[in-house]
């Protein structure tokens, strides 16, 4: 149990705050800043860097990630300096894969081709939908045009481009999606992330969703309808799932968001930035302050972390559940057990299997097609009382 992490990978999280409009329907820890002093945060995080290099001495990296936020409104130096001094500290996998998020109104061929050289080797970009009455509505800075043409340029600097889309959006119908999807497949990708829109408490879309502004989303039946169609039309294409809303190729899926969902170890760097630490067998939970200000001024004295959680067996237990359901290759009933000291119910496995839930085959557990549709109730079904 001390070393169970090592079957999910190590990697690193680094979370850029800022971005240049927020979308009135994130909740992640974004800002807007007129002026980001871009030397003061290089500084920041290549001394965070150094500190939880100390603390995980001569393991093996296998990720990292720059989120955010727009980590693309980033100075290439900014990325290179931390690539560098990553390389400096860690020993690398042979296959290191270093993903950096991207707008497409972030980008320009100089500043990819930077990134390039700085050591990136996969972009993520967040184009979200592809007419532009919804990426209006969706709040979005970019026209369908410009980011065709953003897309356009990443393929010719990166081998490895996903972009995400949001579906189940205003008004959207069964036809709209059918023709959009089948138009994003038709572009030369390997990874796509395909996102239900959802409505969250403290978002701009939250507030007038509260208030009986937010109309023409879809119920609960074409919001299962429009998931069904999505699982079809990427497997028409050969980009079928490997998790709840991530399609891949054969050898494309992304490597640093497997650790998560298999739940290794990473560390997060950057205000609001998570990780997962285990330490002379118990393994934490970490949390940056969110405020970037208070990070930033943190990262001088090495403070930028609340205080740190220790998760005990039925948590690691819970969480690897959580995660690894997930994952169309589900997870073994084995490491559970393992992690929490006991086995899954059998009777609740037996039933879930024969409602057609879930499959199970020696000593895995995964989720059937039917079961994703209502994959809380199936987590919920199979965690103890």
């Amino acid at each position: 149990m001390t070393e169970d992490w090592r079957q999910g990978g190590f990697g690193l999280y680094i979370h850029w705050p800022f971005c240049e409009a927020k979308c009135p329907y994130c909740d992640f820890n974004s800002h807007v800043s007129r002026s980001i002093d871009q030397s003061a945060w290089r500084e920041a995080y290549l001394s965070e860097i150094r500190r939880a290099a100390h603390e995980t001495p001569g393991r093996v990296l296998n990720s990292v990630f720059f989120g955010g936020g727009t980590p693309s409104l980033m100075d290439p130096d900014t990325v290179a300096a931390i690539i560098a001094v990553i390389r400096q500290h860690w020993p690398v996998a042979n296959d290191l894969e270093i993903t950096l998020e991207a707008n497409p109104s972030s980008v320009e061929a100089g500043r990819f081709a930077a990134f390039r050289a700085a050591g990136v080797n996969r972009v993520s970009m967040g184009i979200q939908a592809l007419n532009d009455p919804d990426l209006r509505r969706l709040g979005r800075l970019h026209s369908v045009d410009e980011a065709l043409a953003a897309f356009d340029i990443a393929r010719n600097h990166f081998e490895r481009v996903s972009f995400d889309l949001i579906y189940g959006r205003q008004d959207q119908t069964l036809a709209d999606w059918e023709a959009e999807l089948n138009q994003a497949l038709s572009l030369a990708i390997d990874h796509i992330s395909l996102y239900q829109l959802t409505i969250e408490q403290g978002t701009a879309f939250g507030d007038r969703y509260a208030k009986g502004k937010l109309r023409g989303l879809p119920d609960e039946d074409l919001g299962a309808d429009l998931y069904a169609l999505t699982q079809d039309i990427c497997g028409a294409h050969g980009m079928a799932a490997y998790e709840v809303s991530n399609h891949a190729r054969d050898g494309a899926q992304s490597r640093h968001n497997l650790i998560y969902w298999r739940c290794g170890d990473y560390l997060g760097i950057g205000p609001g930035a998570h990780g997962r630490l285990t330490k002379n067998g118990t393994r934490w939970a970490t949390e940056c302050f969110s405020n970037p200000d208070r990070w930033l001024s943190g990262a001088a004295l090495g403070q930028t972390e609340r205080d740190r959680e220790a998760l005990g067996r039925d948590a690691q237990a819970t969480e690897f559940l959580l995660m690894g359901l997930r994952l169309k290759e589900g997870v073994s009933l084995s490491r559970y057990a393992n992690l929490s000291g006991k086995s899954l119910g059998r009777e609740n496995l037996e039933h879930l299997q024969q409602i057609g839930m879930i499959q199970l085959a020696e000593d895995r557990l995964t989720v059937t097609n039917q079961g994703f549709v209502v994959l809380n109730a199936v987590i919920e079904a199979l965690l103890p009382d």
